[in-house]
């Protein structure tokens, strides 16, 4: 594949940086979820997906997620890819690859930047059951540090397994953002976006993206109306350009999250920089038509 994707950030309304591609088929860890954010009614399909944010001239950072632990379909980060590739006016490809899966996480992630269109990496610590600093999963953040491609970590808590027995397996403890921290010191170029406000971790959150350059907190997962009033308030004023827009698609849609996102106490002049100006400056976009390889 060796198509280039190509965005007009002037065009768009927003840029949602938190988007699953999932299977169609559904489980029963996928009942429980349905059950904890509510049906949402987006379209889990492909063409589903794309036709929803094309028809709002919203772009979205696609991502599927390489985990065994919950024994739910994903698709293959190759499918991911390919859909970037067909709706290339809409979607950013990132990947996803197991850091416990070792040097084969290396030889994959390598592999998976030949073929092009990679545009970052998705982890998700609960359910690939490692802390962010785990030596094991340093030389994976070194090849796209190298690439000079942005880390997007699952933080907080996990909806995926909420209600189920166990929690399905997770592990909350490795969803702690402090972890996370080590990382942005040890790649001081590595950008780094912390997914989710990370509850029950929200103040450590924001206290690692104040002191750490190259990290980011996306806002995806929990409607705004439920933002704790740190979020909100660091939002408006030190963190305003390092706040990112992400929905949780298809769990919570943007309409959903927009809706209430229209009724929190963020200040006008910095709602433009969250839902897409600032993921415009970490992702290169630039102004015009822009190829993101």
């Amino acid at each position: 594949m060796t198509e280039t994707t190509r965005l007009n950030p002037a065009t768009l309304t927003a840029i949602d940086v938190h988007v699953h591609l999932e299977s169609v088929a559904e489980s029963g860890t996928d009942s429980a979820a349905r059950e904890y954010f509510g049906d949402s009614g987006a379209p889990r399909d492909q063409e589903g997906l794309a036709a929803y944010y094309r028809s709002r001239k919203m772009a979205c950072v696609v991502f599927s997620v390489d985990e065994r632990l919950s024994r739910r379909e994903h698709p293959s980060n190759e499918a991911v890819l390919q859909f970037a590739a067909d709706n290339p006016d809409v979607a950013i490809a990132f990947v996803s690859v197991d850091p416990t899966r070792g040097p084969e996480a290396v030889r994959e992630a390598r592999r998976l930047l030949a073929i092009g269109g990679v545009c970052g990496l998705k982890l998700h610590p609960p359910s690939q059951q490692f802390y962010a600093n785990d030596r094991i999963a340093y030389p994976l953040y070194e090849v796209f540090a190298e690439a000079r491609l942005p880390v997007l970590f699952h933080t907080g808590h996990s909806g995926i397994g909420t209600g189920v027995p166990g929690g399905d397996g997770i592990r909350l403890k490795y969803g702690n953002p402090m972890y996370i921290d080590d990382v942005a010191v040890d790649f001081p170029d590595l950008p780094i976006i912390m997914a989710h406000p990370s509850f029950p971790w929200q103040d450590e959150a924001l206290s690692i993206c104040m002191h750490k350059p190259t990290v980011y907190i996306d806002l995806s997962g929990w409607s705004p109306k439920y933002f704790p009033p740190s979020l909100i308030q660091y939002a408006n004023t030190l963190l305003r350009h390092k706040v990112l827009f992400g929905s949780d698609y298809p769990w919570i849609t943007p309409d959903r999250w927009l809706a209430d996102f229209e009724k929190i106490g963020i200040r006008d002049d910095v709602r433009p920089l969250i839902l897409k100006e600032n993921a415009v400056r970490l992702f290169g976009l630039g102004g015009a038509a822009t190829e993101v390889r």
